[in-house]
């Protein structure tokens, strides 16, 4: 799969998650997850090694990558599409995941 198809698998599931461009977290979460896409270490350190990389790309601070995506995985339990999270989740989700789990379960189903 090439990087502009990647990138459109993952917009089209942020999208239908029900999290739309209108939030700085789409842009971060997009890129975040073409970066774990690239490299699953990613997952492994997130506060270490993706935001600060999302925030260097974006021009902004690590804080602000890290409420970003938090804002927009809060606008997904909400007010998104639960049902397809819990679907490519593969196991029950009974409270909002954190932002760590999140890039988990989206870059898992992407892999697949």
């Amino acid at each position: 799969m090439n990087g502009k198809e990647n990138e459109k698998d993952v917009e089209r599931l942020l999208r239908s998650l029900g999290i739309g461009a209108t939030y700085r977290g789409y842009r971060y979460l997009n890129y975040g997850i073409r970066l774990c896409l690239a490299d699953e270490d990613y997952l492994l350190a997130v506060s270490k090694l993706l935001y600060p990389q999302i925030a260097k790309y974006f021009h902004t601070t690590s804080s602000s990558v890290e409420r970003d995506i938090r804002t927009a995985v809060k606008v997904c339990w909400e007010r998104g599409n639960l049902t397809l999270l819990q679907e490519i989740a593969l196991h029950p989700i009974l409270i909002r995941p954190t932002s760590s789990e999140f890039l988990d379960i989206l870059t898992a189903h992407l892999k697949k």
